[in-house]
């Protein structure tokens, strides 16, 4: 453990110091009886715990705890002080300190109670280092669930015959700005989401609808050629509604003179459900 001491007594400073170094408790950094110079070599230093007066004569004891706290709050903070009123006590408590002991020194209780304190310390850095571990396991997971997702995406439109058009990679964008922002269904506005990813969000849109456009028809042509062919059965009712997909059959039968219609939030929506199998 790193410590710091601010008093304003010599005497008390090297009792304190002694009693860290007979007891092996840690390494003492520095030391000061300037309550504004030890801030400045407290934020320089980083110890664990600071070892402090409350009566100081420059600055107010709890100012000098705030201060500290702010720039700093993982400080652990011990008061050794003469003053013992509850309601500084209390005020001290309330500022962030972590423990009060009164004067005159007592090795025991001093050395007892900086023993409990860098337990806790050591407990949570434990503790945030493993927080910090599963927390890169998460991003980690979530980059992996985005790369797998994305993959089955470029699948799909591989299979409808896109991935090679403009508008495939502006519906991709589209998938993963959902799947980023975990967005419900009721909550997903394509128009909305163009105007985040694009400085051309009308000319965007138009990209994907001719996209979609070019999907429905090689759809309708698998089905035309074969329609027990998997990837017709597949996607011709999920991707797109069957009535707009008969429609277009129709157009290119010559039986219909009006084709079917583009359903860009059911193509992605769609979309989303396959890339998460």
């Amino acid at each position: 453990m790193k410590f710091y001491i601010i008093e304003n007594d010599y005497d008390t400073i090297r009792a304190i110091e002694n009693i860290i170094e007979d007891n092996k408790l840690g390494e003492l950094m520095g030391y000061s009886i300037d309550a504004d110079g030890a801030l400045n070599e407290i934020l320089l230093k980083r110890p664990d715990i600071v070892l402090m007066d409350l009566l100081m004569p420059d600055k107010n004891g709890i100012q000098i705890i705030k201060k500290i706290k702010n720039s700093n709050s993982s400080i652990k903070i011990i008061i050794i002080s003469q003053e013992t009123s509850k309601e500084t006590v209390s005020r001290a408590y309330n500022a962030g300190i972590d423990f009060f002991i009164s004067k005159p020194i007592n090795t025991v209780e001093i050395s007892k109670v900086v023993k409990n304190i860098s337990e806790n310390i050591k407990m949570e850095k434990i503790l945030n280092k493993i927080k910090r571990i599963f927390d890169k396991l998460e991003l980690s997971s979530q980059r992996y669930e985005k790369r797998d997702r994305e993959v089955n995406i470029r699948i799909i439109l591989s299979q409808l015959g896109i991935l090679g058009e403009k508008g495939s990679e502006d519906i991709i964008n589209i998938c993963n700005y959902i799947i980023k922002n975990k967005l419900k269904p009721s909550e997903i506005r394509i128009r909305d989401i163009c105007n985040s990813l694009s400085n051309s969000p009308r000319a965007m849109e138009q990209r994907v609808r001719r996209a979609i456009n070019k999907a429905l028809i090689n759809i309708v042509n698998l089905g035309l050629e074969d329609n027990m062919n998997d990837t017709f059965i597949k996607y011709s009712n999920t991707l797109f509604d069957f009535e707009d997909v008969k429609a277009e059959m129709d157009l290119a039968r010559g039986k219909n003179t009006m084709g079917g219609k583009i359903k860009v939030l059911k193509f992605i929506e769609g979309l989303l459900l396959y890339s998460e199998f």
